[in-house]
Order: C-alpha cells, then sequence, then structure tokens
C-alpha cells in the first residue's frame, strides 16, 4: 500500500468512526470522480459512504444538497436518505494531509442496476423516469431551503464549467463555443413552470430499480437550479452518446425517439412543460457534451487523443465529441 492509499484508508476510517462505535467495519472503494464512496454493513443494513472534497464543495452546500433531498423523500420521492452521525450530523468533516472532506452517510438503494445495453430499449423504465422527473420538478416549485446559506449553486456555476482550464491549451476552439453556449443559455426566459432545483445528474448509474418497477434514486451531489429541460436532457445524452461511427447519428436519432415518447407521456402526468423548452434540448445536449468533454480531462495524461487507452469506444467518442464542440453541433436533434 503506497502513502496516498494509506491517506485514504485513514480518512475513510476515521470517517466511519463519526457513524459506528465498536470495531470499525470493513469497507469496500465503489469508485467516484467528484466523490469517493465507500459501501460497508452496519446493523445488517447496507449503507453507503460518500467523502466529498472541501476543494470541491462547501460544508453548506453538501447540506443543501441533503436538504433538498429530504424533502423530496418527505413527498414521496423513492431516493438513498442519509442517516445522521453519531452526533446527530447529517454532514462530518475529516482531514488528511490533502485536505478535508465532508461526509455522508447514505441507505443502499434498493434494486438492481439497469445496465448496458438493457437501459437503450426500455419503453416501461423511460415512462417510470418520466414520471419520476415531472414529479421531482413540479415539487421543485414548492421547494424553499430550510435556511438561505443552504441554497444550492446556479447551471453556470456547475464545477466542470467553472474548471475550463482542465481542457488542453490547445482546445481554443472548444472554449470559445463553451462560452458562446453558455451565454445562449443564459439569454433563456425563466418562470416557476420552467426553472427552479434539479437532479442534475439523473442516468443509469445513480438510480436502481425494484422487482417491481420502481426507481430508488440517489446521488443528488450535481443538484442546481438550471431550466427543468436540462434534467431530460441529461437523461438523454447517456442514451444516445453510445452511438458513434458512421451510422451514430442516425442509431442516436432512433434511440432518442425510443426515449422521447413514453418518457413525456409519464413526464405530463405529473407537469406540464411547454413545447417551446422541448425545442430547445438540442442546447442542454450540448451542454452536457461538454461538461463530459471537460470531465474526460481531469486526469489525462498529456495525450490529448488518449491513444494510450485501453478503452476504443472511449477514443472513438473523444474524437467525435470534440468535434460536435467545436462545430457547435448537439449530439442529436430530433427537434429541427
Amino acid at each position: 500500500m503506497n502513502n496516498k492509499q494509506q491517506e485514504n484508508q485513514a480518512m475513510v476510517e476515521q470517517a466511519l468512526r463519526r457513524y459506528t462505535t465498536g470495531s470499525l467495519p470493513q469497507f469496500t472503494f465503489l469508485g467516484g470522480s467528484q466523490n469517493q464512496a465507500y459501501e460497508y454493513k452496519q446493523d445488517d443494513r447496507n449503507l453507503i459512504l460518500r467523502l466529498t472534497p472541501i476543494a470541491n464543495r462547501s460544508e453548506l452546500m453538501v447540506q443543501g444538497e441533503l436538504d433538498w433531498l429530504l424533502f423530496l423523500a418527505d413527498k414521496g420521492i423513492s431516493l438513498s436518505k442519509p442517516i445522521p452521525s453519531i452526533q446527530g450530523k447529517r454532514t462530518e468533516v475529516v482531514y488528511s494531509m490533502e485536505g478535508g472532506a465532508i461526509c455522508v452517510v447514505f441507505e443502499k438503494a434498493q434494486g438492481r442496476k439497469v445496465e448496458y445495453p438493457e437501459c437503450l430499449g426500455d419503453n416501461a423504465l423511460y415512462e417510470r423516469l418520466g414520471r419520476l422527473t415531472g414529479k421531482m420538478h413540479a415539487l421543485s416549485r414548492e421547494y424553499v431551503p430550510a435556511k438561505h446559506q443552504l441554497k444550492r449553486h446556479e447551471w453556470h456555476q456547475n464545477w466542470y464549467l467553472q474548471h475550463l482550464d482542465l481542457l488542453p491549451q490547445s482546445h481554443v476552439k472548444a472554449r470559445r463555443q463553451c462560452s458562446t453556449l453558455i451565454r445562449e443559455i443564459g439569454s433563456l426566459p425563466k418562470d416557476a413552470q420552467s426553472y427552479g432545483l434539479i437532479h442534475g445528474d439523473i442516468n443509469v448509474g445513480n438510480f436502481r430499480v425494484s422487482g417491481q418497477g420502481k426507481i430508488t434514486l440517489f446521488d443528488f451531489d450535481e443538484a442546481q437550479y438550471s431550466w427543468y429541460v436540462e434534467d431530460i436532457a441529461v437523461q438523454l445524452y447517456y442514451l444516445v452518446y453510445v452511438y458513434g461511427g458512421e451510422q451514430g447519428a442516425e442509431l442516436r436519432a432512433q434511440q432518442a425517439r425510443r426515449f422521447m415518447d413514453p418518457f413525456m407521456k409519464g413526464y405530463r402526468e405529473e407537469h406540464h412543460l411547454d413545447e417551446y423548452w422541448l425545442r430547445k434540448l438540442p442546447l442542454f445536449l450540448k451542454l452536457r457534451e461538454i461538461i463530459v468533454y471537460i470531465g474526460s480531462f481531469r486526469n489525462w495524461d498529456g495525450d490529448e487523443t488518449f491513444s494510450s487507452s485501453n478503452n476504443q469506444w472511449f477514443k472513438d467518442w473523444i474524437t467525435e465529441s470534440r468535434a460536435r464542440i467545436e462545430n457547435g453541433i448537439s449530439i442529436v436533434d430530433i427537434w429541427s
């Protein structure tokens, strides 16, 4: 075990002492980019410990996420709830030589993950996701943070959009397109029916489905104030970006139609969104692509083409994604 691994283990153990008594439980690293997640068991419950670097989020920002999450849970949204520490706190802070991290422990979501390619043709799932998303957006209109200090950030303050410097210096055109897109989106109208607090990162990795089809949502770390249509664009993006190559455009269009019809059927049962906003989906698909693209360079090794990667799909995607971003093209557009 190297020094960094030892530091990580010490931080996890320090965090677990805030939530457990007696001997420390065994834990398993689950992964993460913005945050680090670990699974452990206590009193026959499967729990998830999440560590968020203070450099990425303030403790108040994390508490704002939990305030929103608990409001939704109280209104009947099925989600992974946080559990308090021994001291009865929603969040705890631990430190290492590399800095501090904010700790939250969540109940592990029940059900199974819907993997690719299964998720690419499940119309019943899309309709349930639409209903869940619509209900959250309707509830967002009622939500007021418990304290002003807990209010989450606005869409343009997204961590990735604030870290364009992660892109290589050669990406001048991509940076320019990002700035242009932010201005264009920023000029859109706002009202209570179209703009509010959203989840911000609904994708197949952030929910589980029970045998009865019940969706349990988790990972609200990207919750932000934005247009509700962004929550739809994010889900659509992750269901079309898997298609590339010569037939990619047509396959993405087919998948977009396959998703949008049942999704919007479920969505409209809970919330009304004017057709004007659906025609703006390409703008928000561009925004999501830029965010995902920036994230790809968080740990890059200086090779802009990632030629050392063994993941051919990723290398193809990064090439195609850069071309779309630099030319201002949406990954899919069935609304023109």
